[in-house]
């Protein structure tokens, strides 16, 4: 199974956004929308897209004007993984056995309820699994790292 990249993006955001405190130093500026998408290296149009997504889910703030930028949710922190994933990647099935050409083994096959299951396996096994959890060391750090080396080092 592969994840679709609106989903690996959102999860991205959300892992960015989670340590965006220590990554902001002493400016304590929010990152913006912009900023992260260069974080992540993605097109900003992406990311937009995503973050408007997670907005109207709740789990990200953003603030307009001056001293604005995104912020991670309460909400946003202790989301499952398994919870978000299923969002984005929707209700379908792994594979189409009724799509624009049906499959002709559709009323027997006993491979689409395997699949499901496994799927809901994938599911489950990240439903524990909390955003916070995944900004644990080492990755926490990293992260940080990478805002750091796009804003530059530290002038005042």
């Amino acid at each position: 199974m592969r994840l679709l990249h609106s989903t690996d993006l959102a999860l991205r955001v959300l892992m960015r956004l989670a340590v965006a405190d220590a990554a902001a130093g002493e400016s304590g500026a929010a990152p913006t929308t912009r900023e992260v998408a260069a974080d992540m290296a993605v097109q900003y149009t992406h990311a937009a897209k995503v973050v408007a997504t997670l907005r109207r889910l709740g789990l990200v703030e953003a603030r307009r004007g001056r001293g604005g930028g995104l912020s991670l949710t309460g909400a946003g922190r202790t989301a499952s993984v398994g919870a978000l994933v299923r969002h984005f990647e929707g209700d379908g099935d792994v594979v189409e056995c009724e799509g624009a050409t049906p499959c002709p083994l559709n009323s027997g096959c006993r491979l689409r309820g395997a699949l499901r299951h496994a799927q809901e396996a994938f599911y489950a096994s990240l439903d524990p699994v909390t955003v916070e959890d995944i900004v644990a060391s080492p990755t926490g750090p990293l992260l940080i790292g990478l805002a750091r080396h796009r804003s530059g080092p530290n002038t005042s």
